[in-house]
């Protein structure tokens, strides 16, 4: 009786995520061990194998760009390196990205939810498709690619950050022990901190929507809010009706900004790049990515750069401690060779991917 009450009253405080008692202990790093990685010099390095070419082609490139004497020396200013997030330091693979898997979750399990009757018949028809990695319609994609802004339609920014941060408490599919809110690459994040370490101005470049790319992030990856760059949240005010927001004067006693519904503004593949020129204004040095999406941030990266740099590419072939898959594994990489860019291997590279006690369960 007194579990159901603790329950309930767990229930009643969130947006919706419900009751998450009776999940395993989580025996992954947890956020609070992530956010104590500090990488400074390369003996700091815990997390990749010790012939791991890719941390090695990193020091060397640190060591060059930070030293005044190097042919390769950067300046400070411009010693900039960019990450995408979902599949370069973030799971991606369990099944899906985490705002979409959040999406089926909001329409199919919070019963606080009342979706509307199209959302839910297009949810219950594509979670199979996405659990099975089966490949969606074009059509498909497009009304999921709407719904994951529309199914939190009201919400304020305030509420919604809430509801991520409940999210992440929910357990990985496929991986044992492994909070969603726990699912970083623990060697990338070595990259970033030893990069932020030496000088480095480091930014997130993201297709995943910037509230959620700062709620997954935040207090446990060493880049600064302000250095996220996603894809954007379209808003509204409750009593802006049909005037334009240049044209609309808001009342903090009578409104609240909340997300309006409408698609997210996409923030992928070459937009990627338009907004590195629009929110930085500078070429980076370094880029790290994983997938053809990100191919136009790690191009741009190489294409005419005044100063050293390079392009690394994270291949997810490791299928015991991760939902790799071999064969696109190897087709990625023969691509990236292609175009110069490093490739990471986790099978090989990565001591340990998420904490030695997590397994692939499917």
């Amino acid at each position: 009786m007194k579990k159901e009450r603790i329950c309930a009253a767990l229930i009643a405080a969130s947006v919706g995520i419900g009751c998450l008692l009776g999940q395993p202990q989580s025996e992954a790093a947890s956020r609070a061990e992530i956010a104590k990685i500090n990488v400074v010099r390369a003996s700091d390095f815990k997390y990749w194998n010790e012939n791991s070419p890719t941390k090695e082609k990193i020091v060397k490139f640190v060591e060059e760009a930070t030293n005044p004497d190097s042919k390769n020396f950067i300046p400070p200013a411009y010693r900039i390196a960019t990450f995408d997030m979902d599949g370069t330091f973030y799971c991606e693979t369990a099944p899906l990205y985490f705002q979409e898997v959040m999406f089926l979750h909001r329409v199919l399990e919070d019963s606080s939810y009342n979706p509307p009757e199209d959302l839910l018949n297009l949810a219950k028809k594509i979670r199979p498709k996405v659990y099975n990695k089966e490949k969606l319609t074009p059509a498909e994609s497009e009304l999921y690619f709407k719904g994951l802004t529309r199914a939190y339609e009201g919400m304020t920014p305030e509420e919604y950050s809430r509801y991520v941060r409940e999210f992440m408490e929910t357990n990985e599919t496929g991986l044992s022990n492994l909070k969603r809110g726990e699912a970083f690459y623990l060697p990338m994040v070595e990259i970033i901190s030893y990069l932020a370490n030496n000088g480095f101005a480091v930014y997130i470049d993201s297709a995943c929507g910037y509230l959620t790319t700062r709620e997954l992030v935040e207090g446990v990856i060493p880049i600064q809010p302000d250095r996220i760059i996603a894809s954007d949240f379209v808003f509204t005010s409750t009593k802006m009706g049909k005037d334009k927001a240049g044209d609309h004067f808001y009342d903090r006693h009578q409104e609240k900004i909340v997300i309006s519904g409408k698609p997210l503004v996409d923030n992928a593949k070459t937009m990627k790049i338009f907004s590195l020129l629009n929110q930085i204004g500078k070429k980076p040095v370094l880029s790290f990515g994983n997938s053809m999406g990100d191919s136009g941030m790690l191009e741009y990266t190489l294409q005419d750069n005044p100063y050293n740099s390079a392009a690394f590419f994270v291949l997810c072939d490791d299928t015991e401690r991760e939902l790799g898959n071999k064969e696109k594994a190897g087709k990625l990489k023969d691509f990236a060779m292609e175009r110069g860019w490093n490739t990471i291997s986790m099978k090989d590279e990565f001591r340990t991917i998420y904490g030695d006690k997590v397994e692939r369960t499917r």
